[in-house]
Parts: structure tokens; sequence; C-alpha cells
């Protein structure tokens, strides 16, 4: 046992947690191959199968449950003194995980992440974007980014900036060509970028005015998993695409798209920045709450303008 790392104990933890060997790799950010040959070294050194693998499916042997329930407490003792080592550090470093929805990630991006980032050049910040609610602890994250009426409430949360909304956005030439929606009934006459949500369902696109809410089963020509795209498939003219705000911004100053239903679209809860109560955080997770804390009020420029 003295001859296996804390590497090839997490990866076998992260694997029996996820039941998925490229997700677990994903959440600790290696490769699946990397992460196949720390668990075949831990089972060589063990000299017993720890997991049932098929094309389809990860499962743990029996030997391989038992050595899990074991372990586990253990490592995570381990990773708990390493975080009190850390905590006495004066200088921030060593990696934060935070995992956050993709728009939500794009939101903080660019006045929360990379100006902390210079500020702190020994730290590595690693993001997982997930269009599902996960357990950050169980995930083994820092900390986690959403809308803050989807925190935890047994989280502690920060809020970033203002509120937020949706915007359907068309070009200048579809508009043109095809006109512009004046309720939300009208979207049945017009080609709409689909979304598919992480659970497989399509995104029914929300809307609401004078207390009346409706949601539209829109159709167009593409669906996407990835909202982001839709962007791109609206300046392309190919249809209408309901984005954040934030998203599309620059490109509705600039002309290349087009605000629709602009009445019928409601505000959004603000982006919360959360994480568990910890005893002996380490320096960079306290740097990085405290510099979020510090300037939570530049991602004001998220909440909608008049």
């Amino acid at each position: 046992m003295a001859q296996s790392s804390l590497t090839e104990l997490d990866a076998v933890l992260m694997v029996a947690r996820r039941g998925k060997f490229r997700t677990a790799a994903v959440e600790l950010g290696v490769s699946t191959t990397a992460l196949s040959n720390a668990v075949g070294k831990l089972e060589r050194t063990l000299g017993v199968r720890l997991f049932n693998r098929t094309t389809r499916s990860v499962s743990l042997t029996e030997a391989g449950q038992q050595f899990v329930a074991q372990v586990a407490p253990a490592v995570r003792d381990i990773h708990e003194a390493m975080d009190v080592a850390r905590s006495r550090q004066a200088t921030p470093s060593g990696t934060l995980r935070i995992n956050a929805f993709p728009t939500a990630a794009r939101e903080i991006f660019s006045w929360l992440v990379l100006p902390f980032l210079r500020l702190h050049p020994q730290v590595h910040i690693d993001i997982v974007t997930e269009g599902r609610l996960v357990d950050i602890v169980a995930g083994g994250f820092d900390l986690g980014v959403r809308s803050a009426n989807l925190v935890p409430v047994d989280m502690i949360a920060l809020p970033l900036g203002g509120a937020r909304r949706n915007v359907v956005v068309g070009s200048p030439s579809y508009l043109k060509e095809r006109g512009a929606p004046a309720v939300p009934q009208d979207l049945a006459a017009h080609s709409c970028l689909r979304v598919r949500l992480p659970g497989g369902a399509i995104h029914r696109w929300p809307f609401e005015k004078d207390g009346q809410s409706v949601h539209i089963d829109v159709e167009g020509a593409i669906t996407l998993d990835e909202a982001s795209l839709a962007r791109a498939a609206a300046l392309a003219s190919v249809g209408l695409a309901l984005a954040m705000e934030s998203d599309v911004r620059d490109d509705i100053e600039a002309g290349r798209l087009v605000r629709v239903l602009d009445d019928w679209t409601p505000t959004l809860p603000p982006l919360s920045l959360y994480y568990p109560s910890r005893r002996n955080p380490t320096a960079a997770f306290k740097a990085f709450v405290d510099f979020a804390r510090r300037h939570s009020g530049d991602g004001d420029a998220l909440s909608p303008r008049g």
C-alpha cells in the first residue's frame, strides 16, 4: 500500500463516485487514458480488480466496494490535513476547482477569474462547466457558481452582480425578411434555434408580461446542446435565438443582432458564488472569496441596461 500514491487513490474514488471513467477524468482534469492507467496501477499493486468494466458501464467489484468504503474517509483526512498546511501559506497557490453553468462561467470569466489570476499567478483555476446541478462537495469542487435560487440551502452564498435576463435576438437581415414577432405566440411562424437541456428535453422559451407567463416550444432548423452556438447561427441569419443578454450584448450594441419581444423577457435571479463551510480554507481559497466579495459590484454590468 505504501507504493500507492494519493493520485491513484483519488482516481479510484472519483471513478467510483461518477460511475464513468470519462466523467471522472474531466472532473480530475486529466485524460481518460491517464485516469485508467492510474486505476490499473493501483489494481496491480493491490493484486485485485476494483472495477467491473464493460463498454457501457463501470461498477465496483465486491473487493472494490470494501476498499472504497475503508479508504475514502482516510483520503478525506489526508486532503483536510493538506488544506490545513496550505492555509498557513503567506502566498496563495495551488488549484481551485470551480463548477458552474456554462453561461455563469462566461459571465464571471472576464471580470472575476482573469483579474484574480493576474493578481495571484501561483494559483491555478480549474473550471468545469455543466448544465446539470451537481453536488460540489461530492464532486471534489471548492466552489460553485449558479443562479441564486439554485444554491443548496446548506451552502454559504456570495451574490455576484445584479439581476440578469434572457433576450430573443435575430439578425437584421432575418428580421427584414421574416418580420419581428409581437407576442410569444408569433414564434410559431419563425425559425428558432432550439436548445437541448442536459437531461435531453428541449428547452421551452419562457416569457412573462403583466403577470402572464407562457412557455413556448419553438421549432426551427437546428437543435443544439450548447447555447452559445445559437449566437453563431443567429448571426448567420438562420433564425431567432434565446440567449443570455451578457452573451450577445456586444452584438446588439454593434447592430449585428436586434432584440425582439423585449417586453416579454423577464429578469432572472443574480448569480451566486457558493461553497461549504470550511474549517481550514487554503490561502488560495480565502484570497478568491475575498477578491469576489470586493469585486462583486463589478458584475453589475450583467444586469439589464435601461
